[in-house]
């Protein structure tokens, strides 16, 4: 009999501590209408205490309740409010019946409203969050394919179907590999090492489609969930990168890319044709850039448009001695439709009306063809262009800015050059001197130099020897800056990663062999009186030229190096002295 009381002891307090850790709160009251159960969470919540309402009649001690209706109806009240002092509860009030289904008393269970609404609001914010993530996922044009902690699928997105021909129905429950072509699946690797891996290359789906793939585990609260892979398609990629690519090239033909900061010289000389450039920038007309290879013309045209009121337009750059004269014809004025074999169906538009607003530099002007001599004159006269293979013209408004490294005054005198047209291009002349001729120069376009290939090649050099800045100002420079450019970069390839400085050694050998060319017939006094001393000059120039051609059966690179100048300079001299 004591056993049997302990145990009822014991069955009582299991069920008192299971009613107390409820959140929810819990009444029950007799036929009577006597309270016999008040749990803890009744207490928090109505505010009462335990003792002061086991046994009372619930009518007294608690405010408003419906209890005794209950019992009275024997009908259930479901989902109810009700108000409390200042809290207000929802509440489901039940009869309680016997097993012959006569009613013995009511229970209500409750919780208070705040806690009820928060809840929902926070179900009503998961549903929405649920709704917005698979929206997202949906709507990104990037494949993702998810799996469970398994490795069965759970969810796949339109894109993924688009890229990899399959639906969900071959993929949702169906192991994490029954998409791989060529490859293993990385959603097993992640789910075993809990790593994110990344670049994967694979194929995929029935046309073995080339992708790359990012997979990452989920790991919620600690545990392994799954894991999620993000699919891109290779060709995509590549598109994407031509593209780029492309949009790359056009910005740096369309914008100029250097400023007057970037032009190094202090020299009177070089001063002077800065300050001549500078003064051409705010003026709406045509320059001219005159000078040898390499001295740094198209750095001048980037320069004055930079500092023009042109300056936020287009800048486009053509070398007419690239192109042949109908392929440049067609890139600078465009054609229309059916304007030649191979035409595009819809024409094309030109640079001028490319740079149309903006600025155009045509480098090495003098050796474009009469015919487009008389189509850019037409630009220059009328702002005007006519397409190949159209009548009617079109506006343009576009500056000028053109570079030669020819005698544009011999080349009219021969007639290889329209007249007209130089005096159109000779607007606002600009000579930029040869590097032999601002030699004071040579160390801060050194200093310029090595900061920019320390940039470029990711070194650490801090200047030059004093005995090997000697060696570069003694030299004649006939590739100009270019050439300098070219040493330096040479010289700081062949440096050691714990040299600073450039030594004599670090550079190539810069000496001028010659062979014996013989002596030209000497001037007479007569001569002196007949011509200036710049036209003997030239003239005796001229004659040392054809010899050294004609000892080298001419061949032009030989003779160049007899000369002791670049083939581009003896170039340039053919053309000034029309030596063929």
């Amino acid at each position: 009999m004591q056993s049997e009381i302990e145990r009822l002891k014991r069955e009582n307090r299991k069920k008192d501590v299971i009613i107390d850790s409820t959140h929810d709160g819990l009444i029950a009251v007799s036929s009577d209408y006597k309270v016999e159960l008040f749990n803890r969470a009744a207490e928090e919540i109505l505010n009462l205490k335990r003792k002061n309402i086991l046994g009372s009649d619930v009518r007294e001690v608690i405010p408003n309740t419906r209890l005794h209706k209950i019992i009275e109806s024997g009908k259930p009240e479901l989902n109810s409010f009700q108000k409390v002092d200042d809290t207000t509860i929802v509440t489901n009030r039940v009869p309680v019946r016997d097993e012959s289904g006569d009613i013995i008393g009511a229970a209500a269970v409750f919780r208070d409203k705040t806690e009820v609404t928060r809840l929902a609001e926070e179900i009503t914010n998961l549903k929405e969050i649920k709704v917005m993530l698979e929206a997202i996922i949906k709507s990104t044009q990037d494949a993702i394919s998810v799996v469970d902690e398994e490795g069965k699928g759970i969810l796949i997105n339109p894109a993924y179907t688009r890229l990899t021909g399959l639906s969900e129905e071959d993929v949702i429950g169906k192991p994490a590999d029954v998409d791989i072509a060529e490859g293993k699946s990385m959603h097993y690797q992640v789910l075993k090492t809990r790593e994110p891996v990344k670049g994967v290359r694979m194929k995929v789906g029935p046309q073995k489609k080339d992708v790359i793939v990012n997979v990452a585990p989920i790991i919620v609260e600690g545990e392994l969930k799954g894991s999620v892979g993000v699919i891109h398609d290779v060709s995509e990629i590549k598109q994407l990168t031509e593209e780029l690519d492309q949009a790359k090239r056009m910005l740096r033909q369309l914008k100029a890319r250097y400023s007057f900061a970037d032009i190094v010289g202090e020299s009177d000389t070089m001063r002077a044709a800065i300050n001549k450039a500078r003064k051409a920038s705010s003026t709406p007309a045509t320059v001219l850039l005159r000078g040898e290879s390499g001295t740094g013309k198209e750095l001048f045209a980037h320069a004055i448009h930079n500092e023009s009121p042109r300056s936020e337009r287009k800048f486009i750059r053509v070398n007419c001695s690239s192109l042949s004269d109908s392929l440049l014809e067609s890139e600078l004025f465009g054609y229309v439709e059916g304007a030649f074999t191979g035409a595009k169906k819809e024409g094309k538009k030109g640079l001028f009306e490319e740079a149309d607003g903006g600025t155009i530099f045509l480098d090495e002007i003098g050796k474009i063809s009469d015919n487009l001599q008389v189509k850019l004159l037409r630009v220059l006269q009328e702002k005007e262009i006519v397409r190949v293979g159209d009548t009617r013209p079109k506006k343009v408004d576009v500056r000028i800015i053109c570079a030669t490294n020819i005698n544009l005054e011999r080349a009219v005198q021969e007639g290889k050059f329209r007249e007209d047209l130089y005096y159109r291009l000779n607007v606002f002349p600009i000579k930029i001197p040869p590097l032999r001729e601002r030699k004071e120069d040579i160390k801060a376009l050194v200093r310029h130099t090595i900061r920019k290939f320390n940039q470029e090649y990711g070194r650490a050099v801090r200047g030059i020897e004093p005995e090997a800045l000697k060696i570069l100002q003694n030299y004649n420079w006939p590739g100009n800056v270019r050439e300098l450019e070219n040493i330096i970069g040479q010289a700081m390839i062949h440096m050691n990663l714990d040299e600073e400085y450039i030594a004599e050694h670090h550079l190539p050998v810069l000496k001028e062999e010659r062979i014996e060319i013989p002596e030209v017939e000497p001037v007479s006094s007569t001569s002196l009186e007949d011509h200036s001393l710049k036209e003997i000059i030239e003239e005796t120039e001229k004659k040392l030229i054809i010899r050294a051609l004609n000892k080298t059966e001419g061949n032009r690179t030989e003779a160049a190096k007899n000369l002791g100048i670049a083939v581009r300079s003896l170039y340039y001299k053919m053309d000034k002295y029309g030596i063929d």
